[in-house]
């Protein structure tokens, strides 16, 4: 006698009470099995989707700023070399300072050369978005070092303002940077 008929010989044994019980446990795990497997996931995706949707929505909107403003850059004028080391010189002179930052116009090469010393970090980072706004400039090279950290910047320990003075000096920079400028026309 294989399984399937010891099987269909137990069922006739049980009482018709027995046989329904039996009809009701099925029935409770073919809807816990429909629940675990069909439902609840759809259900779940069904309550994040307004989430993801704005979450999508803010990535399409940066990717048309960044769209625009691509479009923005390719539409400028090209500058010639002239113009560009120009333009350099005033970002290096405006955004850098004389006292952080020199500019070393290079040979035939395109490209000039910013010397940094102590150079506060968030001002360069702020003169590389202006160089490369303003003079087409682009970094091709940069070899920085943190500064050392200036004591003078910072007021006593016993004065008043020492409470309101951040604990950490800000970052410098001390190196080269080599900007590489729009090809000579």
């Amino acid at each position: 006698m294989n399984f399937s008929e010891q099987l269909k010989a137990r069922w006739a044994t049980l009482e018709a009470r027995e046989r329904r019980m039996v009809y009701a446990a099925a029935a409770l795990v073919a809807l816990a099995l429909l629940w675990w497997i069909a439902l609840a996931p759809a259900l779940r995706t069904l309550s994040a989707a307004p989430a993801e949707h704005a979450r999508l929505d803010a990535q399409l909107q940066q990717m048309a700023t960044l769209q625009a403003r691509a479009k923005a850059l390719q539409s400028q004028p090209r500058l010639n070399r002239d113009d560009a080391l120009r333009a350099l010189e005033t970002s290096v002179r405006e955004g850098l300072g004389t006292s952080n930052a020199q500019l070393m116009a290079s040979g035939g090469d395109g490209a000039a050369t910013v010397s940094l010393r102590g150079a506060p970090a968030s001002t360069v980072a702020q003169w590389l978005g202006q160089a490369r706004g303003n003079a087409h400039a682009v970094p091709r090279e940069v070899h920085l070092t943190r500064a050392p950290a200036s004591t003078s910047a910072s007021p006593p320990p016993s004065s008043p303002a020492a409470k309101d003075a951040p604990k950490t000096p800000p970052v410098r920079w001390d190196g080269t940077v080599v900007m590489a400028l729009p090809a000579a026309r």
